[in-house]
C-alpha cells in the first residue's frame, strides 16, 4: 500500500466534481480515482500533475507522502 495521505476527495469536492467527471478529465477510470482517494494506489507523476491541474491545487497539497 502506498505510503501517503491523499486529500484528493477534498479538492475534488471543492471543484464540485464527481469521481467519474474527474476520471474523464484526466483520462482514467473512476475506480482509479476511488483507489487514489482511499490511498490504495500510487499515482504516476503524469496523473498527479493532471489531477493537480484539474482541481487547481499543488500536488504536494493533494498527495502528502510520509
Amino acid at each position: 500500500m502506498p505510503d501517503f495521505e491523499c486529500r484528493l476527495k477534498k479538492y475534488r469536492l471543492l471543484k464540485d466534481l464527481t469521481q467519474e467527471q474527474l476520471a474523464a478529465q484526466v483520462g482514467v477510470r473512476r475506480e482509479t480515482i476511488m483507489r487514489l482517494e482511499k490511498a490504495q494506489y500510487n499515482p504516476s507523476l503524469k496523473l498527479a500533475i493532471d489531477i493537480s491541474r484539474v482541481v487547481e491545487a499543488p500536488i504536494e497539497e493533494i498527495f502528502v507522502f510520509k
